[in-house]
């Protein structure tokens, strides 16, 4: 996506229909107003030649209008310092052995491996959640203390996910300012990890909408497999607890972030890798202006070959 740091300079690039419409009238003139001799049919003949050159003048004219308007681009750049807030559903599904040797304990070895792959300067805070979330670990660059909450993570009856959600919001409140740049909010990502649907609390679509308002994304990973089963802790009973990866995905669309499905340790691995990647980098805005005086450049080069075609032609 282009923004102009000056669009109000754009308005300069009504020259550009305008001068077409110019040479459309010229031209009209000149076959109406002209005798039909041999030199004007050999004029004829090589006429495209013309358009062509005045139609890479335009263009060129064109480009450097926008140059001056100061293009720019959003780019990916690599950050030092960024949060990424973990949360984890604990409802009693997660006890289901679909996934070896059960869905939490997978769970919080993936992400332990994901904790050590993050810099030293990244922040990371662990929010748990069943009827009710807790902020487990607050935001800390102290990955040991981050991992230790992981660990500590025990199962709770029903599934909240917007509660999670909103306490991993509330958590960034915590974050310290980045030293070398205060002024700038520090980059945030939620991880949201679960296998059902939320049947308690505010609402998770609000709660993901919410946050890409803040510019923080929400990455979902649907965790488990359709076959999977837990023992009704009530009725001692053994019922399904089948993975519901659509209602998930419809949260990260929400929150402007991915939606993963993993139905093994080793999907979950490979879907924390690729939010490792992603959290590792910023979108910002960069100009771009040399791009586009390198476009204009171009087309008044190819223009003036044009005319020296022309000019060669002439007697």
């Amino acid at each position: 996506m282009i923004e102009f740091a000056n669009p109000e300079r754009l308005w300069w690039l009504l020259l550009v229909p305008a001068l077409g419409f110019l040479y459309v009238i010229l031209l009209a003139w000149r076959n109406d107003h002209s005798e039909k001799d041999l030199q004007q049919m050999l004029d004829r003949q090589r006429g495209w030649v013309k358009h062509v050159v005045v139609l890479l003048s335009v263009l060129s004219l064109a480009s450097m209008l926008a140059a001056w308007a100061r293009p720019q681009a959003e780019v990916e750049v690599p950050v030092e310092r960024a949060t990424v807030v973990l949360c984890f559903d604990v409802s009693y599904s997660m006890e289901a052995t679909d996934v070896a040797p059960d869905r939490l304990t997978a769970a919080k070895d993936a992400a332990n491996g994901f904790i050590d792959e993050m810099p030293d300067g990244f922040n990371i805070a662990i929010v748990d959640f069943a009827r009710q979330a807790s902020l487990v670990s607050g935001p800390s660059n102290d990955h040991q203390e981050a991992r230790n909450a992981v660990d500590s993570l025990r199962l709770r009856p029903s599934t909240a996910i917007g509660e999670g959600i909103y306490e991993g919001l509330d958590s960034l409140a915590q974050v310290p300012p980045d030293p070398d740049h205060p002024d700038r909010p520090v980059p945030a990502t939620i991880v949201v990890m679960s296998d059902g649907e939320s049947r308690f609390g505010r609402d998770p679509f609000t709660a993901a909408a919410d946050a890409k308002e803040q510019h923080v994304p929400v990455h979902t990973i649907a965790y488990g497999t359709t076959s999977g089963t837990m023992r009704d802790p009530d009725t001692g009973q053994t019922i399904p607890v089948p993975v519901n990866p659509e209602q998930l995905r419809e949260i990260a669309n929400a929150g402007g972030g991915q939606a993963f499905v993993a139905e093994s340790a080793e999907q979950l691995t490979q879907a924390f890798s690729e939010i490792a990647r992603s959290a590792g980098v910023a979108k910002e805005y960069r100009e771009v202006t040399a791009r586009y005086v390198g476009f204009g450049l171009t087309f008044a080069i190819l223009a003036s070959l044009g005319m020296v075609s022309l000019a060669a032609r002439w007697p």
